[in-house]
């Protein structure tokens, strides 16, 4: 929990000056910030408007996951096109249905938006600015229906008809937090109420507009205060050539394997680490910043074996999947028999894209003997991250071709 949370204060601290947290709460908008590099893409910022309108204290929400402000009417649709546009990394605007701390429902315009690294075109933190919705329902058949209460033209309407009934609770990866302001007219039932919140809305050009206009505040905010550390972000991908680049939606699937493991890829210079699991930062004591971009002999010491090591390397250049015991040091220079699993990870065209180690400190193994094996964890590690990787390779093929 610990290392969790150190990798979330990391998450600002490192990219951006310290002045940042206070330049943004500054600003009059409802937003959060998340990090997709963390598993489970945790907010890791929330503005002061944000926490007054959907109730919940900082501590409630730094950590969570978006889907802490979805209920059972929140839509479906809606959660599927954030979905999407995490995986894709792109804009997008949801009008969305959640709900407060205390349960009540809200609608929304959900702005989010990608922030890119500059250096190497990765997705650093996704922005999420959310509107709230003035009381508009959508046009259905033969557009707005007005109540026969009220109507000043004296002309008969008809209610409209309650469209978001019996939505099933869901999750999402998406970075979600939201309010709206109700305008309930005087002389309703609380039944007319529920009606009312639950019957989908619809965002106005203006709360649009509103919503671009605050991402774009917020983005010239981070890229200033990044400027200050050298640690450069952007509202747009600039890829430097020859950089290897990991989607959200593949750093969010690894995020959720529960193992201590590492990715690397052999067609970089030195074969660097592109992806370190949470339970390696523990086993190791290193932070994200001192693993990713490292060869992972950055692990070994004056004691580790020197004909493992050429073991290792013999198994990269034959493509095959190899299990060795080996002597590593942790950050502190505590040593550890690690019993590490390699094994070459192939994408959707059947090349080599990177290679898997899965890491077993073998003092712990004693502990684990009623859990699985070390070797049927490993194994199982491995096909994870293996499906994981097809499957964001296919999906980007696809998206190529449309």
């Amino acid at each position: 929990m610990e290392s969790r949370l150190g990798s979330i204060e990391q998450s600002f601290n490192l990219r951006y000056s310290l002045w940042v947290r206070e330049a943004l709460d500054e600003l009059p908008d409802n937003f959060t910030i998340t990090d997709p590099s963390i598993s489970g893409n945790p907010i890791v910022f929330a503005s002061r408007g944000f926490l007054k309108l959907c109730g919940y204290s900082i501590d409630e929400v730094i950590g969570k996951n978006g889907r802490v402000f979805q209920g059972p009417r929140t839509e479906r649709r809606s959660v599927m096109e954030i979905r999407e546009a995490i995986r894709e990394e792109r804009d997008v605007q949801v009008s969305i249905l959640n709900y407060r701390k205390d349960g009540t429902p809200y609608w929304v315009l959900f702005h989010l938006c990608p922030v890119f690294s500059k250096e190497d075109g990765r997705v650093i933190h996704f922005v999420g600015v959310q509107v709230p919705i003035s009381r508009r329902r959508r046009q259905s058949g033969g557009g707005f229906r007005r109540r026969n209460s009220g109507c000043q033209d004296g002309a008969s309407g008809y209610r409209e008809s309650h469209v978001g009934s019996c939505r099933r609770e869901l999750c999402s990866e998406s970075s979600l937090g939201l309010s709206m302001v109700l305008d309930m007219d005087v002389g309703m039932s609380s039944n007319d109420t529920e009606l009312e919140v639950h019957e989908p809305c619809e965002a106005s050009e203006i709360e649009k507009q509103k919503a671009a206009a605050a991402a774009n505040s917020i983005l010239s905010l981070l890229t200033h205060y990044s400027e200050l550390t050298g640690r450069l972000v952007c509202g747009k991908r600039c890829c430097a050539a020859g950089r290897s680049l990991l989607s959200s939606s593949l750093v969010i699937s690894l995020g959720r394997i529960k193992q201590s493991f590492v990715l690397t890829d052999p067609h970089l210079p030195d074969m660097p680490i592109v992806y370190a699991s949470e339970d390696f930062f523990r086993l190791t004591g290193y932070a994200r910043h001192e693993v990713l971009g490292r060869n992972c002999r950055f692990l070994g010491g004056a004691d580790t074996d020197i004909s493992t090591i050429l073991q290792i390397k013999k198994s990269i250049q034959t493509e095959q999947a190899c299990t060795v015991h080996i002597l590593n040091y942790r950050k502190d220079r505590s040593s550890f028999w690690n019993l590490l699993h390699i094994s070459p990870v192939r994408n959707a065209s059947g090349k080599v894209g990177y290679y898997v180690g899965v890491q077993v400190d073998e003092s712990c193994m004693i502990e684990d003997r009623r859990r699985l094996s070390p070797e049927m964890r490993q194994h199982s590690t491995v096909g994870a991250v293996k499906v994981a990787v097809r499957s964001s390779s296919m999906l980007l093929a696809s998206s190529s071709k449309s």
